[in-house]
């Protein structure tokens, strides 16, 4: 799956969507600072999946009607990098066709999928 990923999601998540084989655009690494809108435009480019922990991301998509190709906001950081990664490789795992053009919010032992 490809996957952009927003600069406030911990590098270990990176890490670990590459090592399963993903293909990830890390917005810290490319573009650093750029805003919402900006980030959201990219993972549109590139047909990809934005996974992010900005809550600015739901008013983007449900207020303002921005299309995208498929969300997943993380409600993960009181968690350690490796632990969100764990699930959110997890999460793929088990709705990996249903979060593209879908909005995803993972949570530590729920996951709500809306399209």
């Amino acid at each position: 799956m490809n996957f952009v990923i927003d600069e406030c999601v911990d590098s270990a998540v990176v890490a670990a969507l590459r090592a399963a084989g993903h293909q990830v655009w890390y917005v810290a690494e490319q573009s650093p600072s750029i805003i919402d809108d900006a980030v959201l435009v990219e993972s549109n480019a590139s047909g990809a999946i934005l996974v992010t922990g900005d809550h600015d991301f739901g008013e983007l998509v449900y207020r303002l009607r921005r299309v995208h190709g498929g969300v997943m906001l993380l409600r993960l950081q009181r968690l350690n990098g490796q632990t969100q990664a764990t699930i959110i490789l997890e999460v793929i795992e088990r709705f990996g066709s249903e979060l593209g053009a879908a909005f995803a919010l993972v949570e530590p032992g729920a996951v709500r999928v809306r399209r």
